[in-house]
């Protein structure tokens, strides 16, 4: 082979190989732009105020990027109006706490973030008032960011009260061009409060406040499946349910779902409870799924699960997916069923007659022993299933 066939055999792999490493990050490029996107809208989305901590320091890396995020928040002509001041001390942390009527839990902080609007970097005349809407980005963005960091915060007011302005003003010395708007006290949580569905269709407005039947049928199209009120209806379980709990595994059967858009399985189970844990408002469910299920890793890896019962007649789409592994292929389709999902982003289905969104507060391997010669008898020749507790923070019925 001479030279110049040599160099042409060259330039061919080297060709093949730059493709191949091409494709490789166009198609981890697109996977991470969607992984990221969901966990933007998920941390948005389950992010609570929270009012409770462990008597745990936070780091003091952790509130430099908590600070960073409260300045990467937009500003009107990007004037930043804004200056933060971080409380670590505990005689300060109390002095607030008993100045400001709904900050107490401040006292037990590991810090607060004290967001302020400065005046002599406002905009002119009526404009100035802007600040108030940069700085309130600014704290959502500390907000959010908590959240997403592990941490618990939670959003009490100062600004416009006259009275908590001059206490807040008084307590950390702040000069009079510095207004403080919000208290944020930041901790670990020592609390798991459930996210709470705010969705209002009737908030939404399209092309003006009266769209007509055009803009209201947009509406509905472009809502999350929870919030169709042609079709679900959200209710109370603690107080507006008359279902039989001991036969709506047994007898109706649950369909447990888990999992995000493009990545989700379902599995019928026949063994399930419904009560209460921790106080008689914290409603939760009981699953149970055995280790070499499909749906196990999921359960795994997912902070929501959901579980939907369905009219008799779709018994026999129930059976098809008891019987079946999403392992082999799309046996949600085969068994003809469809697929919505929350605005938590959990799967439930169209056909159901009841769903329950849970969020897992525990799961751990089933321990057969405290039950005897029955439980040792189930487990002879099979494996252990795994027990998983959702409190329940949304529940659905047509």
């Amino acid at each position: 082979m001479n030279t110049s066939n040599i160099l042409n055999v060259l330039l061919a792999v080297a060709l093949v190989i730059l493709s191949v490493k091409i494709a490789f990050f166009t198609s981890n490029h697109a996977d991470v732009e969607t992984d990221t996107s969901a966990a933007v809208i998920n941390n948005i989305m389950t992010r609570t105020s929270i009012r409770a901590y462990q008597d745990k320091p936070v780091e003091e890396e952790k509130i430099q990027q908590l600070l960073q995020a409260g300045m990467a928040a937009p500003s009107a002509k990007n004037k930043q109006p804004w200056s933060f001041v971080v409380v670590k001390k505990k005689e300060i942390l109390q002095q607030l706490a008993d100045a400001l009527p709904f900050a107490k839990m401040a006292s037990q902080a590991s810090a607060v973030i004290v967001t302020c609007g400065d005046l002599t970097k406002t905009l002119e005349g009526e404009a100035a008032a802007f600040w108030i809407q940069d700085v309130s980005a600014a704290s959502e963005n500390i907000l959010l960011a908590a959240h997403g960091l592990g941490l618990g915060a939670v959003w009490t007011g100062v600004y416009p009260g006259a009275d908590r302005m001059k206490s807040v003003s008084d307590i950390l010395n702040l000069p009079d061009h510095i207004i403080p708007l919000n208290v944020i006290p930041i901790g670990y949580p020592a609390e798991s409060p459930a996210p709470k569905n705010k969705w209002k269709e009737e908030n939404v407005h399209y092309d003006g406040w009266n769209a007509g039947e055009a803009g209201k049928s947009e509406a509905k199209a472009t809502a999350p499946a929870t919030a169709k009120e042609s079709q679900w209806k959200k209710f109370n379980p603690m107080e507006q349910w008359q279902a039989n709990p001991f036969t709506l595994f047994s007898k109706d059967w649950m369909l447990l779902a888990v999992g995000k858009k493009g990545d989700m399985n379902a599995m019928t189970i026949g063994w399930g409870g419904l009560g209460t844990l921790w106080g008689e408002d914290r409603p939760v469910v009981t699953v149970y799924v055995e280790k070499r299920r499909y749906t196990h890793s999921f359960m795994e890896k997912n902070e929501y699960f959901t579980v939907t019962a369905f009219p008799e007649q779709y018994r026999d789409a129930l059976k098809y997916l008891g019987t079946h592994s999403g392992r082999d292929g799309d046996k949600i389709k085969a068994a003809n069923l469809h697929v919505e999902y929350t605005q938590l982003g959990n799967p439930i289905f169209t056909e159901g007659k009841l769903v329950l969104e849970c969020k897992k507060v525990y799961g751990a391997p089933f321990n057969p022993e405290g039950f005897g010669d029955v439980a040792r008898k189930v487990y002879s020749d099979r494996p252990l299933h795994s027990v998983y507790i959702g409190e329940v923070v949304n529940a659905w019925i047509k």
